[in-house]
């Protein structure tokens, strides 16, 4: 589904992204680890095209289409998702005109038929029970007034209606309380199925408690250092990420 290869990119002038590989296969999920500064939320950027990312070298290949020939509009209609560390307030747009929007366009773009009004109203009802969303919040304009752990609710209840082939979720466990924690991640499991695929990027290990991934990455500076199963995100719990910086001196020396 995605094949990412040396990818290098920069921000201002300054490289984040220092040659990244990797590749992900439908009904995957991936989990990529890393501290602060490491280049995670840079790496969902490029991804989701967000313009402050410069690409300097390297190739992504999502469902054989060379991505940085998509915008990121057409990179959405084709089934990209990305959830925000810190999803964005939109005044003055309700809820459901936004979504009923965002549906619609993304059906036209597969040659469907546009839902109707009683159609689309019979799908958020249906979506909203995999989050456990609460319908007062449909008139209200998006994201606004909303806690930290709506709006991540939020996020993962608009990935339920656009139903991605490939979803990223930067740091989309941040700032939650455990319950909260435990609905997103109920969300992703019920989301997960074997024609799409999940990048879930994340500073700790507890939301993989929950979701449960086939693969671990941790960024380090730039580079993808270590790459193994969920027992890697154990033993990241276990030693910190002192550790792995403890191991990449080793072997360089």
């Amino acid at each position: 589904m995605l094949v990412i290869k040396n990818l290098r990119a920069s921000i201002e002038g300054k490289e984040i992204l220092k040659g990244i590989s990797l590749e992900v296969k439908e009904g995957e999920i991936h989990a990529i680890m890393g501290p602060n500064g490491s280049g995670k939320s840079t790496l969902a950027a490029v991804l989701a095209g967000r313009e402050y990312v410069t690409v300097t070298e390297g190739t992504v290949t999502y469902r054989g289409q060379n991505l940085f020939e998509l915008s990121p509009e057409e990179r959405a209609r084709e089934g990209i998702f990305l959830g925000f560390q810190y999803p964005i307030e939109i005044p003055g747009v309700s809820m459901v005109n936004f979504l009923k929007t965002a549906v619609n366009e993304q059906r036209k773009h597969k040659g469907l038929e546009l839902l109707s009004a009683s159609d689309f109203l019979k799908l958020m009802r249906e979506k909203k029970e995999i989050v456990g969303i609460d319908s007062r919040f449909d008139n209200r304009s998006v994201n606004e007034g909303f806690s930290g752990g709506e709006k991540k609710k939020n996020e993962i209840f608009q990935m339920a209606m656009l139903e991605p082939k490939l979803a990223i979720l930067d740091e989309t466990d941040s700032g939650l309380d455990i319950d909260a924690l435990k609905v997103v991640a109920n969300g992703v499991n019920r989301l997960h199925k074997s024609d799409n695929a999940f990048i879930v990027i994340t500073h700790y290990q507890r939301l993989l408690e929950y979701i449960i991934p086939d693969v671990v990455h941790v960024l380090y500076d730039g580079r993808i250092v270590k790459t193994s199963g969920r027992e890697l995100a154990l033993e990241l719990e276990n030693k910190g990420y002192e550790w792995i910086k403890e191991e990449i001196q080793k072997l360089s020396e």
